[in-house]
């Protein structure tokens, strides 16, 4: 059965950026290891510890779907129209660019939960990731999220951009972590306990 799954690396004090959304302190994991692992892109090929590389795979085995902002959108300049884990993306924004070349992979609608169910039927029997902060904490205060994965980073930013700042609807319960330890990372995976 399909999830809707957030996943972030994440500093230890809880950051998922920098001030200036930059992101190179949270992604050393990705590159410090001997085990290669291919993604849809050239320029994204990682090089992680066996572990690391093992629950890469299966994330993006899992896949089928991704849920983003359109600020992580613009960052990124929306990957040179291919993510790295080769999934359709739908981009959540009150404005879809003008002249983007590359609709048959990029879907822009208005709304989580319209992002969320457009990405579930893009992403078929395989899980739909919401990698956006913004989206995330939205998609959680909406009852949407099924599971947050945490690449937790051993480092502490002090200030930046924090994943879960403004829940609307906190306390969020999560279940017991399945834990895997990689080089520089720990992989936490918690189910969200739904209320009753």
């Amino acid at each position: 059965m399909s999830k809707v799954i957030a996943n972030m690396s994440m500093s230890l004090d809880g950051y998922v950026a920098d001030t200036a959304d930059g992101i190179d302190q949270l992604f050393g994991w990705m590159g410090n290891g001997e085990v290669e692992v291919p993604t849809a892109v050239e320029w994204a090929t990682f090089r992680m510890s066996p572990a690391s590389a093992e629950y890469m795979r299966a994330a993006l085995a899992g896949a089928g779907a991704l849920v983003t902002g359109r600020h992580l959108f613009d960052i990124t300049q929306g990957w040179g129209g291919t993510h790295p884990i080769g999934v359709p993306v739908v981009v959540v924004t009150h404005e879809p660019p003008a002249d983007w070349p590359h609709d048959e992979t990029f879907t822009f609608v208005d709304g989580v939960a319209e992002a969320v169910r457009v990405a579930a039927g893009l992403a078929g029997e395989k899980n739909v990731v919401v990698a956006s902060a913004k989206i995330a904490q939205q998609c959680l205060d909406a009852g949407l999220l099924d599971a947050i994965d945490v690449d937790l980073v051993p480092v502490l930013l002090g200030e930046g951009v924090r994943w879960f700042e403004n829940l609307a609807k906190a306390p969020v319960r999560l279940g017991d972590p399945t834990v895997i330890e990689g080089n520089g990372v720990t992989h936490l995976a918690y189910e969200v306990i739904r209320k009753a």
